[in-house]
């Protein structure tokens, strides 16, 4: 049975517990906590478990209820009943959502039948997770979605951006921990899954490469899981980047990001101080933490998903591109389609950047990609998969393609083997022209009027930009009486 087919094969059971009141969330959740367990057993890593608590004990309980009393007992103290840091950071606050003895019974029975491995003896545990995690995301009601980004576009954020071993590497917004998953697995693929390293050298990758900070406790749980599952150790930390805890984390070869959307609750500003430019919209705040937290070496690197408003607002969103722009090499932005994220019509880009060795004129020229203008509206008709970035992955990488820029130019080509694409979508726009636009990003869509960008109004780019300074307006005037008020 193939890593997909188990995988709806799990999925599916949630259909049978819906009368237990479970939701597709809280059924994840519990599939994390048992799939756990199962995992201590195949792995081999049970001594860390109290004998009572250990997987065969509840595969092999006849009475339902004593199973399921022993499991509400196990989330309840193996906090404090192990010496296991994983295993506490897994189970942390951790209640059932279960209320039939039957249904645990159904569910444990289910995993221990299943076959973990396909034929050429691969672990494909990893692989019914990351379906497990994607099928919750598409689940709309679940609201799972903002915490998973779709799986092509990390992957080819992760393939652009040429990860290397001994590198550090880090998502300041980690939901799932998919973007770090990836990267690993790019270098597991190129380097026999690490076997051809030396003791130190897999322990730094396995520990030590990569690492994670997650805001909601959930999906903090689920991103470990998810590690686990990948043969990953990584450091994922339940805290909020932009406090305080967030001055820590610097100094890093990569990051790959896709922050959460919106301002912060109440408007308020973060509470860290080293921001020069704070303000109250997230992802402005996260793009300066990204760039901030970028090694000097020029050679530190970031792809960081975000959307329009970061490119064209006023204030402090235009002294925060140009420090960014002076800081880094904002060598290539990528105008995604619409409608591939959770929340319909939201429109997105990807930022790719380099760190520069100086404070100053580290951009040139910013290369742009339209993916946006007449493309076909992704869905269940239309897949989004990596062949939609075919086209980009050509004129990014000077029609060469990711190994021989890899070997050759590690990992960014020159603008004139850019300059030699020939593609409506792909076009140069210099640091001076960027600047006389009051240093907006929002450019490179190709001009058609007959554009639907994801909706069906047809309407054309410049009135959709009007009504949306209209609403930011608005929103302004709200903010400022509300602040009034309090």
């Amino acid at each position: 049975m193939s890593a997909e087919e188990i995988a709806n094969k799990l999925w599916n059971l949630c259909n049978v517990l819906r009368d237990d009141g479970v939701t597709y969330h809280q059924y994840l959740n519990e599939l994390t906590y048992i799939l756990f367990l199962k995992l201590s057993e195949v792995k081999g890593f049970e001594e860390h478990l109290p004998e009572e608590y250990r997987w065969r004990g509840f595969v092999n309980e006849t009475d339902n209820n004593e199973a399921f009393v022993r499991y509400r007992k196990f989330l309840a103290e193996i906090s404090n009943k192990t010496s296991s840091d994983s295993i506490k950071e897994i189970y942390a606050d951790a209640s059932t959502s279960l209320r039939k003895p039957v249904n645990f019974n159904t569910l444990v029975q289910a995993i221990d039948k299943i076959d973990w491995y396909e034929e050429n003896d691969r672990d494909v545990m990893g692989d019914i997770y990351e379906s497990l995690l994607e099928k919750n995301a598409g689940e709309k009601k679940s609201g799972a979605g903002q915490y998973f980004t779709p799986r092509p576009l990390i992957n080819v954020m992760v393939d652009l951006l040429v990860p290397k071993l001994g590198e550090k590497w880090n998502d300041p917004a980690a939901g799932t921990f998919g973007f770090m998953i990836s990267a690993d697995h790019y270098l597991r693929e190129k380097h026999d899954e690490y076997y051809e390293l030396s003791e130190k050298e897999r322990k730094f990758q396995e520990e030590e490469a990569f690492s994670g900070v997650e805001l909601v406790g959930d999906a903090h749980r689920l991103a470990l899981m998810n590690a686990h599952l990948h043969g990953m150790e990584s450091k994922i930390y339940l805290a909020d980047t932009l406090t305080e805890f967030g001055k820590s984390l610097k100094n890093f070869d990569g990051v790959l990001a896709n922050p959460p959307f919106g301002t912060k609750k109440g408007g308020e500003r973060p509470t860290r101080d080293d921001f020069t430019f704070p303000t109250s919209n997230k992802q402005l705040n996260f793009l300066q933490h990204i760039y901030r937290s970028l090694k000097k070496d020029g050679k530190a690197r970031a792809a960081v998903v975000l959307p329009d408003n970061v490119l064209f607002e006023d204030g402090d969103g235009q002294r925060i591109r140009r420090d960014l722009m002076d800081k880094c090499n904002v060598h290539t932005i990528l105008r995604l389609p619409t409608g591939i994220f959770y929340a319909a019509g939201v429109k997105t880009n990807v930022l790719f950047f380099t760190r520069g060795t100086t404070e100053t004129g580290n951009t040139k020229n910013v290369w742009f990609y339209d993916m946006r203008t007449n493309v076909p509206n992704y869905g269940k008709r239309t897949p989004f998969t990596e062949k939609a970035f075919e086209d980009f992955i050509k004129a990014y990488t000077g029609g060469i393609g990711y190994e021989e820029v890899e070997e050759k130019y590690d990992g960014l080509v020159s603008d004139e083997m850019r300059e030699k694409i020939k593609d409506e979508r792909w076009n140069r726009i210099s640091r001076e022209k960027i600047a006389e636009k009051n240093d907006s990003l929002d450019v490179g869509l190709i001009v058609d009027s007959s554009v639907s960008n994801g909706d069906d109004l047809g309407e054309p780019v410049e009135i959709a930009k009007e009504a949306l300074a209209e609403i930011q307006e608005i929103t302004k005037q709200l903010n400022a009486m509300i602040k009034e008020l309090n």
